[in-house]
């Protein structure tokens, strides 16, 4: 027992006396820190307290570590803070928002162009920054085609900004949008007209808080169902795999009605992608093949308008409830 207690208390006294941790700079080196404290240290005591009951030397060295994160935590605090206060007052450019965030993230920020699935010290920023307060359970009763709310990973959604070219005139729209982390990201980095679509009140009202604690005016979250919300504006859309099935199905339709009056795009990542990949109206503008964790990139070219404008006139069905 000696031996283990002298190597982790080695470990966070490592820690501890890495200065460079306590920059505001080296996120990603202080995420690598607090997740080693967690796991390597914390966890560890923990499991040898349970094993072999209470310990005075366990219980310290388990303070220890505690104390050590509590640091490290409050410099990601006060980093979070800045970026707000920043952020709030407008004192960012898209361009050098961009900059910062890849800055601190380091090797994380490389994102959509890596194949590798999961989270990674970029989502830790992210989510960070953006989600102040404790995320809520959703009350309303999930439909059997609606997925289980996931966040999207960040490297994707910086991913889908390069390359999505916005402009000036766009409006976004992330469809399912949960706690809006999609929506609001893709605003400040790209620096366009954002709405998300959640059918989940509890979600939506703590997206309207996040976006207005950073005073966003053009970030909007709208509580309705995805089949009945108005994309009249909209030409980017986003869908994370928020539902599947027919209810996917009907809000492609939606989307191929809003094709036949201007240019839209669609990017999709998940399992969708399979589904969307079926539309005939769409054409893919990436090469990323049936790959479900890729960001999949489609576009209905203006070019494409009177066959779009055909194939809804052949699903009548379909219309029905575009009018409605």
């Amino acid at each position: 027992m000696d031996s283990i207690i002298g190597e982790v208390r080695s470990n966070i006294e490592a820690i501890e006396g890495h200065t460079a941790l306590y920059e505001e700079t080296n996120f990603s080196d202080r995420a690598e820190a607090l997740d080693f404290l967690e796991s390597d240290a914390i966890d560890r005591i923990e499991g040898l307290l349970l094993k072999d009951g209470w310990s005075e030397a366990l219980t310290s060295l388990k303070q220890y570590a505690e104390t050590v994160r509590t640091r490290l935590e409050g410099v990601d605090a006060g980093l979070f803070c800045g970026l707000r206060q920043k952020i709030a007052s407008g004192n960012y450019t898209n361009a050098e928002l961009r900059q910062r965030i890849v800055g601190y993230a380091g090797g994380a920020s490389s994102g959509g162009h890596q194949a590798d699935e999961g989270y990674d010290s970029l989502d830790a920023l992210v989510s960070g920054l953006l989600l102040t307060e404790v995320a809520p359970e959703g009350a309303s009763p999930r439909g059997p085609e609606m997925v289980f709310y996931q966040p999207t990973p960040a490297r994707i959604v910086l991913e889908m900004v390069e390359k999505s070219e916005c402009r000036q005139h766009d409006v976004f729209y992330d469809i399912g949008s949960g706690l809006g982390q999609v929506s609001i990201l893709v605003h400040l980095l790209g620096g366009i007209r954002a709405k998300g679509v959640e059918v989940e009140p509890a979600y939506c009202d703590y997206a309207t808080r996040s976006a207005r604690g950073l005073n966003l005016s053009q970030v909007q979250f709208i509580n309705v169902d995805a089949r009945e919300a108005d994309y009249s504006d909209g030409t980017i859309f986003f869908l994370y795999t928020p539902f599947e099935g027919r209810m996917l199905e009907r809000v492609l339709e939606r989307l191929r009605h809003e094709s036949t009056k201007r240019r839209i795009r669609l990017c999709t990542y998940g399992p969708c992608t399979l589904q969307v990949i079926q539309q005939k109206w769409l054409e893919r503008l990436d090469q990323n093949g049936l790959q479900e964790n890729r960001l999949a990139m489609f576009t209905a070219p203006q070019r494409g308008l009177e066959a779009a404008q055909q194939l809804a006139e052949a699903d009548p069905a379909g219309s029905a409830f575009w009018d409605a």
